[in-house]
């Protein structure tokens, strides 16, 4: 109900929003654990992700939680970002482009935790170019167009031939 374009980023997170930003944006000086660690800095809210959950939710992490977070792969630091996101508890997470540059197995090994993420309450909202994957897990599409809102409605009530119009107006 209020603009929150302006807030400092700590702010957002103590609303209870969190970013998976493009580009993952781990800090390299930091371990794993140390980057998943620092996202709970400034929001120590109750909920179910812990450190622990983390590493269910992505068991890799928890292998790799010493190393340096420059020696992951783009998949890997993805589930560090994600990770990092989640341990503050947000009621929202917002992920950027979560598909970037990854190999599709890691793209459906990221896209196959989205639904438990869902399941423990945090609402999640994604902004994505691969379709096939984002149409899988939405419970609802908005698609845009030059900054205009093309295209509304719930996945399986939208067709491809919807959706290419609504992205490239053709």
């Amino acid at each position: 109900g209020r603009a929150i374009g302006a807030m400092p980023a700590a702010a957002v997170m103590k609303l209870g929003i969190s970013l998976v930003p493009e580009g993952r944006r781990l800090f390299p000086s930091l371990t794993v654990e140390e980057n998943l660690l620092i996202g709970r800095y400034g929001r120590q809210a109750p909920g179910p992700w812990s450190l622990a959950e983390i590493y269910r939710l992505f068991p890799v992490l928890r292998e790799r939680r010493n190393a340096a977070s420059t020696t992951l792969s783009g998949g890997q630091q993805q589930m560090a970002a994600i990770g990092r996101a989640l341990i503050s508890n947000p009621r929202v997470l917002l992920c950027d482009e979560i598909s970037l540059g990854l190999a599709p197995i890691v793209i459906r090994d990221i896209y196959a935790a989205l639904p438990r993420i869902k399941a423990s309450g945090t609402s999640v909202i994604i902004v994505e170019q691969d379709i096939v994957q984002a149409l899988q897990v939405s419970d609802r599409v908005y698609c845009f167009q030059e900054g205009r809102l093309s295209l509304t409605g719930r996945p399986r009530d939208l067709s491809r031939e919807q959706i290419h119009h609504a992205y490239f107006g053709s």
